[in-house]
């Protein structure tokens, strides 16, 4: 009875805007979760890598960080995983709660060390990593820093007969008030 007495025009603007609400609603739930659009950083658009924060990034909470190496950037396999930060950068770590996921199986480790005055978290898996594997590094238990942009640095050590240290790119992480 309620739709008999709308008109055409009324009907579809009322489409229109419980459809805009709910694409508003499904990009809030987004916000602060991937890297978004990155267009002056510094960085090549090719060394951008991805990430993911489950909780949302809210500054000086606790939250899990996925961030994702793409299987071509493993181009010589990986023995160690190094994330750098810059020195704003006054969140924390917890080593204990480290992992490195291929095909969302965690990996045994070997050693997962924070050189806090070098500013480095190094990832140590027990075995190496194929070339040409999809990683996720998960770091939970995450104490987040204060709002702002923050660069976080991925190198690997390659694996082969020389352990060179090559880079992978770099997660652009937003906290967000």
């Amino acid at each position: 009875m309620l739709f008999a007495k709308l008109s055409p025009k009324r009907l579809v603007s009322a489409l229109v805007v419980s459809g805009c609400l709910l694409a508003g609603i499904q990009a809030i739930s987004w916000a602060g979760g991937n890297p978004g659009l990155t267009i002056f950083s510094g960085v090549e658009r090719e060394n951008i890598l991805d990430y993911y924060l489950d909780f949302g990034g809210i500054p000086r909470q606790w939250d899990r960080y996925k961030l994702y190496i793409p299987a071509k950037k493993l181009t010589q396999g990986a023995t160690k995983f190094f994330i750098s930060y810059p020195e704003n950068f006054d969140g924390k770590f917890d080593t204990d709660k480290v992992e490195v996921r291929v095909d969302d199986e965690s990996l045994p480790l070997k050693e997962v060390y924070w050189d806090k005055e070098s500013r480095i978290l190094e990832i140590e898996p027990e075995q190496p990593v194929e070339a040409g594997t999809k990683v996720t590094l998960v770091l939970s238990n995450v104490r987040n820093p204060n709002f702002g942009t923050y660069y976080l640095v991925g190198d690997v050590q390659a694996s082969g007969d020389i352990p060179l240290r090559l880079y992978l790119g770099t997660w652009i992480v937003s906290i967000e008030r």
